[in-house]
């Protein structure tokens, strides 16, 4: 059983910074794609970022190029999010997923197997 546990989420003022984590109980170097999703109240979850085939690749929703960034350690089989410029929109839980199969470019929901139980991020204006 694969499990995901993220961490680093948190309260910030707009403009502020945070870092998430995703530990993984698996080789993260078996995974096709690593991403980060995120659920704001009465809304879907939106893919974020995703990295690709051990970090050949990275993708991300609009609203946070450049903003964000998303990056692996193998060695310690954790994926995280830094999170710069933070917005009131970027209120929301966040949850990592792996999957072992995925479209390069997208970062889909329904592609993902395996989540994590999410880590609240909070902006405040």
């Amino acid at each position: 059983q694969v499990q995901l546990q993220e961490s680093g989420g948190g309260s910030v003022q707009a403009g502020g910074s945070l870092r998430l984590s995703c530990a993984s109980s698996i080789s993260i170097l078996s995974a096709a794609c690593m991403s980060w999703f995120r659920q704001a109240p009465g809304n879907a979850r939106e893919g974020v970022a995703s990295i690709y085939r051990r970090g050949t690749a990275t993708s991300y929703v609009d609203s946070v190029r450049g903003r964000f960034t998303i990056s692996q350690d193998s060695a310690e089989n954790t994926v995280y999010l830094q999170m710069n410029s933070l917005r009131p929109e970027d209120t929301a839980m966040y949850y990592c997923a792996i999957t072992t199969a995925c479209t390069p470019g997208l970062i889909l929901p329904d592609e993902y197997k395996y989540w994590g139980q999410g880590t609240q991020v909070t902006v405040s204006s």
